[in-house]
Parts: structure tokens; C-alpha cells; sequence
């Protein structure tokens, strides 16, 4: 192992403290830090000193700008601030997610289907709303995928990001996950470009390795580079995967860009469509509404701030996402064909009783239920018979003026009012047969369960399949007592313990380094290893796995 560059040392910030090392790339060095107020623990990302150009500024700076406009969505990052240290570093301060990343799950052992599927709708959402921004990532892949507290993905490093409108070259992006555009003379990209490394990231989490690399073979950048543009999509060889899912990856990953899905809310929906196949629970799509307010004409406040919620998109929904809300005056019809549908959250000041404007007798209507999935809808039930009304008297009161409300009665626009018609009793009739069936049948059940000797057994249900959740690092105890000791001969022996030792154990360990993002992670039975020092200090991370495959957070510790 050839010696790495060490971290430059954390910078000393207003307001933080300096805690560990999380990790480090080409460009900058991410420290964990604590924030005094509010108290948190915080991820400070510094850009390196030899690499603060004016243009590697320039692209740090808008990096912290599109974090932050994107950084919202439930699955991307949260920025919660940008500024320059007393020595002369830019940093960003963001969200810590304490979970290992995409990629140092996938390389311990590849995702089950229901969770691959789970991610690459939410992941495909955070993308979709980037592009509505205009905004291209550029860069995505399993290691800049983080993973939440409460076990959400969420996107980040924007560092090579574009927007949609300027995306001429393509420097950065990761071989493994990269469309075979950017490998031309003149690299391209746009959405499709993003719809492939989607599809190229949900294929490595089923696979456990990226969609080019075959085992056993060289595996060189020049060897990536010729597959990606030649070669057929290797099958996923998952008997649990169906055909349905290896056409949704070739298609996203198609080599022409013209072949692929059209957008990522288009390839979320895709998912979506397997997760209904194998009768999984199916993922909500989280966009931004991008509709226009439009306020009524009498709400007062026209200038007040409206807040734009997040729409939730079910699958074959009908229009396709986009402009979600509705004209001025527009009720939706209640559509007893279809199980899906599209809603949207809106926070609005309530109205008085004095601002509300009188609205027509008529049958209760039905509001789609936010994020209503097919097993939750049931259509709309007839309304209840109404009493006759009562007759008129011989001499009727003139009506009152415009606007006011007359029990029973309806109002035109223009402001008369007039009585409200009689709702037929014949309507009881059909509930009045209904019911007489439901006792027949009763009686009949009951008179067979008798001269049968017993009551009849119910048929076992089968519960609604449910999106299994991965809870590592929930349980599992970090590995304690970490110790480095050189041994004289340019090599570092660590040393741990297993704080509750169980059958099957082992451990996962990478060595913490500086030039390389994505650090190998290599498994160790014994609570030891000898690694080469790497400079002034060697650091690794280790991480305690059980034998079902639940993990610990990892435990890092460095020697001199």
C-alpha cells in the first residue's frame, strides 16, 4: 500500500469543535464537528489549500448555493451554512450522516430487491428535483449516497453539478457510472446522463459491483471505458430479480441517450411499477410543486408568502407530474377507474366564518388522501336519502338580500337564492335490497354451519407485504479498545476487542486515507491486523459485523 497524503489539519471555527476525521477526497477534507448552538453534531467539508484556485473557489461556491436551494428534499443533504476560516479556507456545514454510505453497503453484500427499489425511488426524486431547478449532478454513484439516522438516503456532493442548460463536459464524473457520452471527444450531458448513473447505481446495490466489472477479468479504466460504450448490460443473475427489473436497468443504461427514460421521475415510476409486481410497498415520489399560487379574490394578505408543499406522486398517475395544482374554480372529478392518484399538500391561513362564501347543497364531494396508495382506496359511497321537503306556505317572505344564507336553499353566482329541491325517497330502495340480501345470506351460512356440525373456517389472510427495512448498526456494538503499535519494520499493528463476542463474528476494515475518496474495505476474523504506515500517522476504521449481517457504526483510530 503506497503511503497517502495525511489531512491537512481542521481549521478552528466560531462556534464548533473539533471532534474526527470523516474522511478525505482530491479536492477537500471532511471533518466531524460539534456545533454549540443548537448543539449538533455537524460534517465540514474544507477545500484544500493547494487546491484553492480561482476557479476551484468559484466551483465550491456554487456548489454551497445549489446544496442549499436542493438541500430541502428529503433525500438530499441539508446545508446549514457556508463561509470562509481565519486561514483562508472555504467550508461547508452539513448535515452528518452517521450511517456508512451506499457503497460500503453494497461492497459488505448486495441490497435486497425491496430496499434497492426503495432507494432508487427516493434517490430518484432528489435527481428529478435538481432537474426541475435546473441542475445536473453529474456525479452520481453509491458513495455519494449517504444514509440518515432514520436510514433515508440522501444525495450529495455537488461539486461537479451544471445546470441543465450548460453541460458541455463532464470532468469528474466516476468511470464505473458514467454514460458512454462523457467518454467522448466532446463530452455531453443532460438529464438522460443522470437517468443512467441511476440505473447504474441501482444495478450496483443488487449486483454488489459495479454494472461493468466482471470478476475475475481486468478491470482497468480502459477495460470500464470499452464495456460501457460496447458492451450489452450483464444480466443481474438474482433469482429474486424479475425480468421486469433487468429491463427497467437496460433501458435507464441504454448507450444512446435517446433510448433511455426521458427524465428520473420517469425511471422512479419505472420502479415503482416493479415494486407493484412483486407486491412491495410502493415508494412515494417527493417533487417540489412547481405550480403557480393563485390566491381568491377575496382572501386578504395578497402578499403573504405561500408555502409550497412536497407532492407525492403514487405510480400510473394521469397527467404526468409537473404543473400539480389546479385552476382557480377547478374541482376534481372522482375517478372510480383508477388506483392511483396525484396530491398535494398546501399550507393556507384558514378562513373566518365571515369569508366564506355560501356553496351549493349538493352530495358530499371526496378529496384525494395525501400519499393514498391502491390498498388504502375505496370509492365514493352514495349519499344518504334526504327527507322530503317540507310544503311551501300559502304566502311566501320575500328572499333576503344578496349574500346572505337561507337554511335550505342554494345560491346562484349572481347572489339569488331559491329552495333547495327534494331529494327523491326511492333512492333507500336499493340499500333496503342490499340489506335484505346480506340477512339471506346470513341465515343461509348460519342453517349450513349447523346441519355441518361446526362453524365454518375463515380463510387465512395473507398481511400486505411491507418494504423490509436494514437495520445495521441499530444493536451491534462498536469494536472497543482500538490500539495501533509499530512494529519496527514500517507496519502498524492494531489491536481490539469485541465488546459482546457472538458466534460468527468478523470485522470489516479500510485505512483511512487522504487521495482516495473510496477507501478498500477488507474483512479480518481476528480482532487484529498489520497495515504499512502511511506517514507521520496511520488511521483506520473498523467496523464489527454479525453472521446475519447486521454491522456496528464503524470505530476509527489512528497511530503514530
Amino acid at each position: 500500500m503506497s503511503p497517502k497524503r495525511q489531512p491537512m489539519a481542521p481549521p478552528e471555527l466560531p462556534g464548533f469543535t473539533y471532534l474526527d476525521l470523516l474522511g478525505s477526497g482530491g479536492f477537500a477534507d471532511v471533518f466531524l464537528y460539534e456545533q454549540h448552538l443548537p448543539r449538533r453534531r455537524v460534517a465540514v467539508k474544507v477545500l484544500l489549500p493547494e487546491r484553492m484556485t480561482s476557479g476551484s473557489v468559484a466551483e465550491f461556491t456554487a456548489e454551497a448555493n445549489v446544496m442549499a436551494m436542493l438541500s430541502t428534499h428529503p433525500a438530499i443533504v441539508t446545508i446549514h451554512q457556508a463561509s470562509v476560516a481565519d486561514d483562508g479556507r472555504p467550508y461547508l456545514v452539513m448535515e452528518y450522516c452517521p450511517r456508512p454510505n451506499l457503497q460500503v453497503r453494497y461492497r459488505r453484500e448486495p441490497f435486497a430487491v425491496a430496499e434497492a427499489l426503495r432507494v432508487g425511488v427516493q434517490v430518484a426524486s432528489a435527481v428529478e428535483t435538481a432537474h426541475r431547478a435546473g441542475v445536473l449532478h453529474r456525479d452520481i454513484k453509491p458513495a455519494n449516497v449517504l444514509v440518515t439516522e432514520y436510514n433515508r438516503p440522501a444525495l450529495t456532493d455537488f461539486g461537479i453539478a451544471s445546470t441543465t442548460t450548460d453541460a458541455t463536459e463532464s470532468e469528474g464524473m466516476s468511470i464505473p457510472w458514467s454514460p458512454p457520452e462523457s467518454f467522448a471527444d466532446i463530452p455531453t450531458a443532460d438529464p438522460r446522463s443522470d437517468v443512467y448513473a441511476l440505473g447504474a447505481t441501482v444495478y450496483t446495490l443488487l449486483a454488489g459491483r459495479a454494472p461493468f466489472e466482471l470478476p475475475g477479468e481486468r478491470n482497468t479504466s480502459v477495460d470500464l471505458i470499452d464495456r460501457i460504450e460496447r458492451m450489452p448490460l450483464p444480466p443481474l443473475g438474482r433469482a429474486d430479480a424479475p425480468v421486469s427489473l433487468q429491463r427497467v436497468l437496460e433501458r435507464s443504461m441504454a448507450k444512446s441517450p435517446l433510448q433511455r427514460y426521458e427524465s428520473a421521475l420517469a425511471f422512479a415510476r419505472a420502479l415503482q411499477t416493479v415494486q407493484i409486481e412483486l407486491a412491495h410497498s410502493v415508494t412515494p415520489i417527493d417533487i417540489l410543486d412547481d405550480g403557480p399560487v393563485l390566491d381568491d379574490a377575496d382572501d386578504d394578505g395578497a402578499e403573504l408568502t405561500r408555502v409550497r408543499g412536497v407532492v407525492s406522486i403514487n405510480p400510473e398517475t394521469s397527467p404526468a407530474a409537473g404543473l400539480t395544482r389546479p385552476a382557480r374554480g377547478f374541482e376534481p372529478p372522482v375517478d372510480t377507474t383508477s388506483s392511483f392518484d396525484v396530491t398535494e399538500t398546501l399550507v393556507r391561513p384558514p378562513r373566518g366564518p365571515e369569508q366564506r362564501r355560501p356553496r351549493p347543497s349538493a352530495p358530499p364531494t371526496y378529496e384525494p388522501a395525501v400519499q393514498q396508495s391502491a390498498a388504502q382506496y375505496s370509492a365514493p359511497q352514495p349519499p344518504a336519502p334526504a327527507a322530503p321537503a317540507a310544503p311551501a306556505a300559502p304566502t311566501a317572505p320575500p328572499w333576503p338580500p344578496a349574500g346572505d344564507v337561507v337554511p335550505g336553499a342554494f345560491a346562484h353566482p349572481g347572489g339569488e337564492q331559491h329552495p333547495e329541491p327534494a331529494r327523491p325517497r326511492r333512492r333507500a330502495l336499493p340499500w333496503i335490497l342490499t340489506a335484505i340480501g346480506v340477512l339471506v345470506v346470513a341465515g343461509i351460512i348460519v342453517v349450513v354451519s349447523l346441519l355441518g356440525g361446526g362453524t365454518p373456517t375463515p380463510e387465512p389472510t395473507t398481511p400486505e407485504p411491507v418494504d423490509p427495512q436494514n437495520p445495521a448498526g441499530s444493536i451491534v456494538p462498536r469494536p472497543a479498545d482500538v490500539a495501533g503499535v509499530p512494529t519496527g519494520d514500517g507496519s502498524i499493528a492494531f489491536t481490539w476487542t469485541n465488546p459482546d463476542p457472538q458466534a460468527g463474528d468478523y470485522y470489516l476494515w479500510s485505512v483511512v486515507t487522504l487521495s482516495e475518496a473510496n477507501p478498500t474495505v477488507e474483512r479480518a476474523d481476528a480482532p487484529s491486523i498489520t497495515v504499512p504506515a502511511t506517514g507521520a500517522e496511520t488511521c483506520i476504521e473498523i467496523t464489527l459485523v454479525r453472521e446475519n449481517g447486521r454491522a456496528s457504526n464503524p470505530e476509527r483510530a489512528c497511530s503514530p
